[in-house]
């Protein structure tokens, strides 16, 4: 089978699954959801095929462009099908179709008693195939229109259960949010249309490495694609739609957090890596960027109690440190990459682990109503905490080898600018830091502690007051009943068979993975698309960043234990400082954004619609009236009497010759 065809099934197989699922609707009710999972599995083959196609060659003869055909022609542009076969696009082709196939697999049980389980398939396979499209697209007008159909999917599945209306609303915010992002990918391709003629690869980045575009274009250029990939990506300023994104399936979440639509934007930015390296400005913008989002997700997933909307603002978190690392340029593409893979398996694990534990508590995601669970979930607790041990960057485990190379790379100097190093440096050990605390506390809430899914309300009040330090008797007391209490509700029970493994595989992921690609050259098995770096030696030797970031690791982790395993936690939140109340509120982006752009926004439109109603409306009614008036005094004259006729013709007749005598006098 032919390279060509083989490419071109990666897209097709699991579209085409999608299309029979909702064209042939109730009929595959049955098997609907295995032909979902057989399309996925069988483009991870067909991708696995094209990996060992490519390692069998030389690394300058591993970028393969498959041309499918002629797309369009509109004036001077001819736009090709075409589809790039390289070792970024396969690296994204693997996880994609790898993490998303365990995916579908764990949704066969977590979707089992959904009647519309053969939609949720359907919209999967859709997810996959855009994605696919997406990553493998040799234009950047190809690659749009996988990341319309990435949006697409995320607001059918995040929106998916829509008779629940703050459903529906938050995959709206996740689409609309998104189509923000999409204006500055329609510009910068309006921008290379401009400066170079053309929206392929090829062209648009030979001409930005051959110095035929100016750095003030590419300038434009990068910080478009910077807003593109901050909407897909939900880095600051448009990350407000993540947190609500957890309405959707937990499947949806662990598909959105670890193989498609947030790692898109990191995707863009390491795929336009010509474009950025020739525009140092959009380069540290894009650092920026990153460091904020870091900082900004660990800080607000330091005060969720929601389990899912914890984990979301560490995904938010850890693609910052992604794209922080694409900012450095050479030094840190593949280190970026590196990290995506390692956590794609990791994240994808935590929240299938977070999916089995609403399994076992009848969907609640309190964390401050869990505890204990270990003791009952004892597979999801194992693979969860060894995802909680990568994430966290413990060695050996995956994050260890990926965050770190993140973190190296970060105090590297760029440009002569030391202080860029210092300043980027200690943020991502400040995040390794805070990264430790959230995690640990949404562990140890979760599995660890006294059981208190069953706390009565008075009694929350009281485990309340003695977190606060009003330890009395009565509380004592209160507690105690509490806990000889907990069985009588809810009685939490391991997975089935179908979601347990998913999770075991992605653990031993997270276990090995990191290793397993450092030790075989996954860095320099990007290089044909990341280019190789130039090794240079951080501000600190590499044994001190390593230590620092063990260090901080550690102090996050013992905070977390002595704060929510050794003191007793409060059923009910206390009140909080006012960091802990503004990190609840997501740091009130909500509002900002109201009052930024939704609030002006609106006052524009009410502007526009009196203006309108006003000027255009009333110019029109304001003729139309005028035409009217004219035919209603026209319609005077006209009686239909003979003589009130005759009458006006000698009118006009003496009139007439009144005006030719005195012309003649």
């Amino acid at each position: 089978m032919s390279l060509d065809l083989l490419a071109a099934l990666l897209v097709a197989v699991p579209l085409a699954s999608a299309a029979v699922l909702l064209v042939l609707g109730r009929a595959t009710d049955r098997w609907g959801h295995w032909l979902g999972v057989l399309a996925s599995a069988a483009s991870f083959v067909i991708g696995a095929v094209l990996a060992l196609e490519l390692l069998g060659r030389d690394a300058e003869a591993r970028v393969l462009d498959v041309t499918l055909g002629r797309w369009f022609d509109a004036g001077q542009l001819a736009v090709d099908l075409g589809l790039r076969v390289d070792p970024l696009s396969i690296t994204f082709v693997l996880l994609v179709t790898f993490v998303g196939t365990l995916i579908h697999v764990y949704s066969v049980a977590y979707m089992e008693h959904d009647a519309s389980r053969r939609r949720f398939f359907a919209y999967l396979n859709l997810f996959v195939a855009a994605m696919l499209l997406l990553v493998l697209a040799d234009s950047y007008l190809l690659l749009f229109v996988g990341w319309e159909g990435v949006g697409l999917a995320s607001y059918l599945l995040i929106g998916f259960w829509n008779h629940n209306t703050a459903y529906a609303v938050a995959g709206k915010k996740a689409f609309v949010a998104n189509r923000v992002g999409d204006i500055g990918l329609i510009v910068a391709m309006g921008l290379m249309l401009a400066a170079t003629g053309s929206v392929g690869f090829t062209q648009v980045h030979a001409a930005a490495a051959g110095g035929a575009v100016s750095e003030g274009w590419l300038t434009a250029i990068g910080l478009m694609l910077l807003l593109a990939a901050c909407g897909k990506s939900a880095q600051v300023p448009l990350q407000s739609w993540l947190g609500d994104a957890m309405a959707g399936p937990t499947p949806v979440s662990a598909l959105i957090h670890a193989a498609t639509m947030v790692t898109a934007g990191v995707y863009l930015v390491v795929r336009s890596a010509p474009v950025f390296d020739g525009a140092p400005t959009a380069q540290l913008v894009v650092v920026v960027v990153g460091a904020v989002t870091l900082v900004y997700g660990a800080v607000v997933g330091c005060a969720k109690d929601d389990l899912k909307k914890a984990l979301a603002a560490s995904t938010m978190s850890q693609i910052g440190y992604m794209m922080l690392a694409a900012g450095l340029g050479p030094v840190g593409y593949a280190y970026a990459i590196f990290h995506l893979v390692t956590h794609g398996f990791f994240k994808a694990g935590l929240f299938l682990g977070a999916g089995s534990v609403m399994h076992a508590m009848a969907d609640s995601v309190d964390m401050r109503r869990f505890g204990g669970l270990a003791r009952y979930l004892k597979v999801t607790v194992v693979t969860f905490g060894l995802g909680w041990l990568a994430i966290l960057g413990v060695p050996p485990f995956a994050g260890f080898f990926s965050k770190d190379k993140i973190i190296e790379a970060a105090f590297v100097p760029v440009d002569g600018q030391p202080w860029r190093a210092w300043v980027f440096g200690a943020v991502t050990l400040l995040g390794a830091g805070v990264t430790a605390f959230y995690m640990s506390r949404l562990f140890f809430m979760t599995f660890f502690g006294r059981p208190r899914w069953d706390v009565p309300e008075e009694e929350a009040r009281a485990a309340t007051a003695r977190a606060a330090g009003a330890r009395t008797a009565g509380a004592n007391a209160s507690g105690a009943h509490a806990s000889g209490a907990h069985a009588a509700g809810h009685h939490p029970h391991e997975a089935p068979a179908l979601m347990r493994w998913p999770m075991i595989v992605l653990a031993a992921g997270s276990v090995a993975l990191g290793l397993v690609l450092a030790t075989t050259g996954f860095t320099t098995w990007l290089e044909p698309v990341t280019g190789h770096a130039e090794h240079e030696e951080p501000v600190l030797s590499v044994p001190v960043i390593t230590t620092l970031t063990l260090l901080a690791v550690g102090a996050g982790l013992v905070l977390a234990y002595l704060r929510y395993v050794r003191d007793e936690v409060p059923v009910a939140a206390p009140a909080g400082s006012p960091l802990t109340r503004a990190a609840r509120a997501d740091l009130y982006q909500d509002a900002v954004n109201d009052a930024v752009l939704v609030g002006p926004g609106r006052a524009l439109t009410g502007g526009l619609v009196v203006a309108d109603r006003t000027a255009v409306d009333g110019a029109a009614v304001g003729v139309g009236r005028l035409a009217v008036g004219s035919g209603a005094l026209a319609r005077r004259v006209q009686t239909g009497l003979v003589r009130s006729y005759a009458a006006t013709t000698l009118l006009g007749v003496v009139v007439l010759a009144g005006v030719v005598l005195a012309l003649q006098a």
